[in-house]
Parts: C-alpha cells; sequence; structure tokens
C-alpha cells in the first residue's frame, strides 16, 4: 500500500454471491464512482444525490435496495457480461500466462470494491464484455473505455495494487481479435487518484447528513 491510500479489509467471495450482496449495501461501489465524480469538483450530480438517499437508507435499514424491491437491476449488457465473462478470462489467461484469482471484495466503513480478478501480488483485471460498436471504438482508440475510468483507478487506489488490465471482449469480432488488453499504471494516475479519494470523502458527508434527516 502507499503511504495516505485507505486500507481496506478483503472478503474472499463470489461477485453476486448473497455475501457479496450484503457487504454492497449501504457501501459507495466502484460501479457507481463515474456517478460522483460527474461535475466534479463542482456540486454533486443529481444522480450523485440520488445515490446517496439510496445508500443512506440502506445503512439505516441494514439490507440493500435490491433486496427489498427484488432482483429488477438486471439488463441485456449485465446478463450478457455474467454469461461471457468465464469465456474472456480464460482467453486472458491463455494470452498472459498468468493465473487470474477471486477479485473477492475490498471494503472499509463507506466504500466497497470487488475487482472482476487479482493477479498476482501487484495486479487486478477488469472485464467488459461488449458489443462490437463498442470493441472497434477501443481497439481504434488504443486505450482503455473511458467510461470505466474511476471505477478501475478505484480499484487501484482501494486495493493497494501497482497496475489494472482493462479487458474489452467482444465474442463476435475475428478471432485474433476478440480480446484487446490495456494496462493502466497507478503511477500515471496518482493525481486523478488523489481526485478521486477527496471527492469519495465529500460524499460520505453527503450520506452522513441524509442519515441523521431520516434516522
Amino acid at each position: 500500500y502507499q503511504s495516505g491510500d485507505p486500507i481496506m479489509r478483503w472478503y474472499d467471495i463470489g461477485q453476486n454471491s448473497p455475501e457479496w450482496e450484503e457487504l454492497r449495501a449501504g457501501r459507495l461501489t466502484a460501479s457507481n464512482f463515474a456517478v460522483i465524480m460527474a461535475n466534479q469538483p463542482k456540486a454533486f450530480s443529481d444522480a450523485a444525490k440520488r445515490l446517496a438517499v439510496q445508500i443512506a437508507f440502506e445503512r439505516i435499514n441494514g439490507h440493500s435496495m435490491r433486496s427489498h424491491y427484488g432482483d429488477g437491476y438486471s439488463n441485456a449488457d449485465m446478463e450478457r457480461g455474467h454469461i461471457e465473462e468465464p469465456a474472456a478470462r480464460a482467453l486472458y489467461e491463455a494470452e498472459t500466462f498468468c493465473t487470474v484469482q477471486n477479485g473477492g471484495f475490498f471494503c472499509d466503513d463507506y466504500i466497497g470494491c470487488s475487482p472482476d480478478g487479482l493477479i498476482g501480488e501487484e495486479g487486478g483485471i477488469e472485464i467488459k464484455s461488449v458489443l462490437p460498436q463498442t470493441h472497434a471504438a477501443t481497439k481504434r482508440r488504443g486505450s482503455f473505455d473511458p467510461t470505466y475510468r474511476w471505477q478501475i483507478l478505484g480499484n487501484l487506489a482501494h486495493s493497494g495494487r501497482e497496475w489494472w488490465d482493462f479487458v474489452s471482449y467482444c465474442s463476435f469480432a475475428p478471432e485474433p481479435h476478440q480480446l484487446l488488453i490495456y494496462r493502466v499504471h497507478r503511477e500515471q494516475y496518482r493525481t486523478q487518484i488523489q481526485q478521486l479519494l477527496a471527492r469519495e470523502q465529500r460524499f460520505i458527508e453527503l450520506v452522513q447528513k441524509q442519515m441523521k434527516e431520516f434516522s
């Protein structure tokens, strides 16, 4: 871990397991880091304010909104991700000659991250199963999809890892091009990571304010 970075506890659990759902409840998770970073350093967006209310209510009630309303959050992109991720992971392991270990769940009291996988002592992986147009745009860009910038940087910050591989997988792409891998080194994004950590603190204050209002 780098000095000054928040050290988190790691749970060796599977994504989408009941334990995983339970740990996510009442926490800001990496997939929502982009929501709180919109407009920064100015005021939080309406979407971020709605998220703060949801997290506050989850903390007061002691369970997730998903478990209360049922699993109505799934969409075609998420379904494709669940189905194709194992194939993408196997292909990544074959191409890089490394083993992807369980990503588990990193968390402290208010923040949580569940990487798609951990590699050795220093690396991690974010796998996105995408449609052809998105895959082609990523290949032309020659870099990771900026949609996931804050998720990747948050995973780096909170896991204490040195690098993260962004993996774009498209099963419909011509065979040699189904997998694109772009490595993100934490050192290159030190300033943005600090911006994220500062924004998280402000967001936690917003959640606490909502809790005070409703408890």
